[in-house]
């Protein structure tokens, strides 16, 4: 009996590189997208260095979520599609329309095309983004909570994740029906990096690391293992009962950057001798925010605010069990300083 092949789009990014790994441990053949040839050698060889036997079983499409070309022939012949590509720079767009475009855009491609050739089941990942800005329900959040995309101050990537989201809920109410649809809403991704392409919690984490976070603000991230959000598109791909559902995936309660500083200094020893516990008050933050650009991305609403979420639907509906987030943390470091992304302190 033939393999079932599994298209997963946006290849070198971290997600997609540790869902490129799960399916191929499962026994799937992996087709990925790329928008360039030229990362074809670099993907192979991060996911050979992860341990993965390639083995034949690991194609690449050429597609671009900005661009119809290339995406019929991606996803031929696939069973699933795990639709993971979508940007998310380090800092903040000038024109937004370079996030919310490709976001929207590109999912609505990937769908028509899965639809056309016949894919089972797409799971879109979408984002905590899409669920836990604006209004706060009194609870913590969970998988009925949506961002409203017009509030006032919303940065450009939370209403690129909302946009793209409710577009794929929309499409599968309408062209759609027929193909089946799950949705999986992580918090911050961490854990092991797989290549030096950066991530923006991951380059949260190298700048503690490398001791240029002097003083913290009082911002509450979620952390979630990369591995464990692959797992989750997995169980999110085969499950019956995950059809139509969005799941947020989430390790626990909420860290505050504090939290997240010292749960590196305790898991990595001398090697986080260069990362702060100090923290800011949020006056200063707000003030120092008028004259530097990078106070600016952090005097945002959510500055000083408590969230919370939970991810009990995932845990529940699909037996889906993560790592703690302290070891999530802990394999972000261990994989930087593995990979020579980060050099540890002089003694």
């Amino acid at each position: 009996m033939a393999r079932e092949t599994v298209l997963v789009t946006g290849g070198s990014g971290f997600v997609a590189g540790h869902c490129i790994l799960a399916l191929l441990e499962a026994g799937y053949d992996v087709r990925t997208t790329l928008r360039s040839a030229e990362r074809e050698g670099a993907l192979r060889a991060s996911l050979a260095g992860a341990g993965a036997s390639l083995d034949g079983r690991l194609a690449i499409a050429i597609a671009d979520l900005a661009a119809d070309d290339g995406w019929d022939a991606a996803v031929a012949g696939c069973t699933y599609v795990l639709h993971v590509a979508s940007p998310l720079p380090a800092a903040a767009p000038r024109d937004e329309g370079e996030l919310i475009g490709p976001a929207r855009d590109g999912s609505l491609r990937v769908l028509r095309a899965a639809k056309r050739a016949g894919v089972r089941r797409v799971v879109l990942t979408s984002s905590f983004a899409a669920i836990g800005y604006g209004r706060s329900p009194g609870r913590p959040y969970d998988e009925r909570d949506w961002t409203d995309p017009a509030a006032s101050g919303l940065a450009a990537y939370p209403r690129s994740k909302t946009l793209a989201e409710k577009a794929a809920w929309d499409f599968m109410d309408g062209e759609g029906q027929g193909m089946e649809l799950a949705v999986v809403n992580p918090v911050g991704i961490f854990g092991p990096v797989l290549g030096p392409d950066l991530s923006a919690s991951i380059v949260l984490v190298r700048s503690m690391l490398e001791g240029r976070l002097r003083a913290l603000p009082q911002l509450m991230f979620g952390v979630v293992d990369v591995r464990d959000v692959a797992d989750l598109h997995l169980r999110a791909m085969t499950d019956p009962a995950a059809v139509g559902e969005r799941f947020l995936a989430t390790a626990g309660d909420f860290l505050s950057m504090q939290a997240i500083a010292r749960a590196l200094k305790d898991g990595l020893g001398a090697r986080a001798g260069r990362v702060s516990t100090l923290v800011l008050p949020n006056w200063l933050v707000r003030l120092v925010a008028r004259f530097s650009a990078t106070a600016r991305q952090a005097a945002t609403p959510e500055l000083g605010r408590e969230k919370n979420a939970t991810s009990a639907k995932a845990q529940a509906m699909l037996g889906w069990q993560p790592r703690p987030a302290a070891e999530a943390l802990v394999a972000t470091g261990e994989s930087l300083f593995r990979l020579g992304l980060v050099s540890p302190p002089t003694p």
